[in-house]
């Protein structure tokens, strides 16, 4: 069922900042809502051909949306919190690149038919800490819809996501706590090792 997978999807992602006119934007500049609703338009886009394109080909269609849309970079340093700060440049631009990789493979998998589904903005608002959260749900036909928070900072002239919840779960909360633990009792290359593994099991169901 769609509807599980897409519980269990995301990727998405935690601290919010930016600036305090959230809802303002530079002329020709993106505002938070546009980039969500950007980004899930060409998730439905992705899924009503996801059939035809299979897992590569939704993969590479999907490699530059979720780049535009989400700051994959500070979202892999959060997921290894202070664990992160003993790792080499090296290590670090590795985690980030298998961590992008995650991400897109992710969407690419649980994305991957279409059958009428929809997204829905509910509303917007502006965090104390000066960040954006959209609130909108995923219709999906005979179940119920799944609730997302796209929680975004401001990044030069244009919004990212930072963290994507769904129905409450932060599945950036749940990476963090298990990536900690690999790094703190294996190590390193065990824990980019257990990131490779997910992704070839994604290319492969």
């Amino acid at each position: 069922m769609v509807l599980k997978k897409i519980k269990l999807a995301v990727v998405f992602m935690f601290l919010l900042f930016g600036t305090a006119n959230a809802f303002a934007a530079d002329e020709g500049a993106a505002t938070a809502r546009q980039v969500v609703e950007k980004f899930q338009a060409e998730l439905i886009a992705v899924m009503k051909d996801g059939k035809k394109l299979g897992y590569a080909g939704r993969y590479e269609r999907l490699k530059d949306p979720v780049a535009n849309s989400h700051e994959l970079t500070k979202i892999a340093r959060i997921v290894v919190g202070k664990e992160g700060e003993k790792l080499s440049e090296e290590q670090q631009q590795k985690l980030v690149d298998v961590f992008s990789r995650l991400s897109i493979a992710s969407y690419a998998h649980n994305f991957k038919d279409y059958s009428g589904e929809s997204f829905v903005f509910d509303s917007e608002e502006e965090t104390t800490r000066g960040g954006v959260v959209v609130h909108s749900h995923f219709v999906v036909p005979d179940d119920k819809p799944v609730k997302f928070d796209y929680m975004l900072k401001e990044k030069g002239n244009s919004w990212r996501i930072i963290n994507i919840i769904a129905n409450g779960v932060s599945d950036l909360a749940l990476k963090r706590s298990e990536y900690t633990t690999i790094l703190q009792r294996e190590g390193f290359d065990a824990l980019i090792n257990k990131i490779n593994e997910k992704i070839d099991n994604y290319s492969k169901q």
